[in-house]
């Protein structure tokens, strides 16, 4: 029975570098030459065109990374305020990515309970049953992401399906925004911060899909700018599997990111958005934007180099 843990631990060791892509397109960062190639292709239909070139410029992106990048990571959003066309985009994209070996997370963040909630696991990880004696996975992503702040009953159908199908799901612990503070440090009647109480959640809820290599498929979304919660957090989740966002352009550095790994330096997987995309804007000396998938990679190296020193060399370290 396939396990997602397992995969991502796999294919992080077999590619020696602990991150994920977040493809998180928005027009800004896509170069002028492919937006004037989509315009021309749907000269009276700016929803395609837009879609068209967000397209070209993942698969890029996908095909400068994948052979050292285990996976990504595609937020909804991204592709939901561009229209219908979009995201097919973004189901495209997702095919592609696993087509070239890479894990793929979506990054829904959904929340809801009941027969509801199921059918939101269903769509982004699970499969639906259709007319003509069919089922289909919608999606088709091999994790996603929950808002678990509705408890357990918000989360149990993402389990599920997810134990069900061999896929995974990162709960909400602690978030890398500057507001996250002000409900998730609030202290309850045991002393304890709010985020705490949810880590201990999540550990109870994922330890019938821990793996052979340690962690579980129910992990934890904990942001880079909180390195010393995630240190602690590693203590309350210690077979936890941890997606981090927060670095680069969102100001963590690498020894920030890696904080809330293990000790022996498992256990997490760095996600970089807008680092990744823009890296052939930040470096117009150097790249010109016809080469903006070589600047990704060139960025995606310099984080996985970055991010096995922190290893080595760790800053924050669990006691």
């Amino acid at each position: 029975m396939r396990n997602f843990a397992d995969c991502l631990v796999r294919k992080i060791d077999e590619m020696q570098n602990p991150s994920v892509i977040g493809l998180d397109p928005k027009l800004d960062y896509i170069p002028q030459h492919l937006k004037e190639y989509a315009e021309q292709l749907f000269p009276e239909e700016p929803t395609k065109a837009t879609a068209k070139a967000i397209w070209l410029f993942n698969k890029e992106i996908i095909d400068q990374t994948c052979d050292i990048v285990p996976a990504v990571k595609l937020q909804y959003a991204y592709y939901e305020m561009y229209g219908v066309d979009s995201i097919k985009t973004m189901l495209l994209t997702a095919r592609y990515a696993q087509r070239k070996g890479m894990l793929v997370i979506g990054d829904c963040k959904r929340n809801d309970i009941g027969s509801t909630a199921t059918a939101y696991a269903e769509a982004v990880i699970g499969k639906t049953d259709l007319l003509l004696g069919d089922s289909m996975a919608m999606s088709g992503f091999d994790a996603c992401t929950v808002n678990c702040y509705l408890g357990i009953d918000g989360v149990k159908p993402f389990i599920d399906v997810a134990k069900r199908d061999g896929k995974g799901v990162f709960c909400l612990v602690r978030t890398s925004n500057p507001s996250a503070g002000d409900f998730q440090d609030l202290e309850l009647s045991d002393g304890r911060k709010l985020y705490e109480a949810v880590a201990s959640k999540v550990s109870e809820w994922g330890e019938e899909m821990i793996g052979e290599e340690g962690f579980s498929s129910v992990g934890a979304v904990v942001g880079a700018t909180w390195p010393e919660q995630a240190v602690q957090l590693r203590k309350e989740m210690p077979n936890a599997f941890i997606l981090v966002p927060g670095y680069g352009a969102q100001g963590a550095g690498a020894d920030a990111a890696v904080a809330g790994f293990t000790p022996n330096g498992k256990g997490g997987i760095v996600n970089a958005s807008r680092s990744i995309m823009t890296a052939w804007q930040a470096r117009p000396d150097f790249f010109k934007p016809e080469d903006f998938g070589k600047a990704a990679r060139y960025e995606a190296e310099n984080m996985k180099d970055k991010l096995n020193e922190a290893i080595l060399h760790r800053k924050y370290v669990i006691q």
